[in-house]
């Protein structure tokens, strides 16, 4: 059979588990903001996590709605439409990277790594202000003066108590 025009992969998998696989990953991807799959899973699951960006960016609530479609949990959507979009506002497609990373020892798969191209922790941190703190004034206080050495050795030292004698 010929294999021209057809679109996306198999995976080894029945259609309703493909799409379950699909979706779990794209909600470890929102959640983790990283993951390692192998290279063919990595290629399916990028275009759809940036469909799923491009919606969350809109905001509105149709768009919400079809993003918790899509994703396994609640927590992902909220997190990818209310943190991760408003960081990508800047940036109009390629939100995500697949980097190539070993073989997997078992069956020699290419495994990869899918993650944000933007850095989300980094921009999360509100900027330093760039005004100047007025020095703090450090005021020393008087050092006292040290005993003579002689004047120590001559004052007598209180003698040690001895054990307690057996009865």
């Amino acid at each position: 059979m010929h294999r021209h025009g057809y679109q996306g992969r198999k995976l080894g998998r029945e259609r309703d588990q493909r799409r379950a696989l699909i979706k779990g990953l794209a909600d470890s991807l929102v959640i983790y903001e990283s993951i390692e799959t192998t290279l063919p899973k990595a290629k399916e699951v990028v275009p759809y996590v940036e469909k799923l960006i491009t919606k969350a960016k809109k905001g509105d609530l149709h768009n919400r709605r079809q993003i918790m479609a899509k994703l396994a949990t609640l927590q992902a959507s909220h997190k990818l439409v209310d943190d991760i979009a408003p960081k990508l506002q800047a940036r109009n497609s390629g939100y995500l990277r697949i980097e190539r990373t070993t073989l997997r020892r078992g069956d020699n798969a290419q495994l990869a790594r899918v993650s944000f191209v933007d850095d989300l922790s980094k921009e999360a941190t509100k900027p330093k202000s760039t005004e100047k703190k007025p020095a703090k004034t450090v005021t020393k206080k008087p050092v006292a003066k040290k005993a003579s050495t002689t004047a120590k050795s001559t004052t007598k030292r209180p003698a040690a108590k001895k054990a307690e004698e057996k009865k």
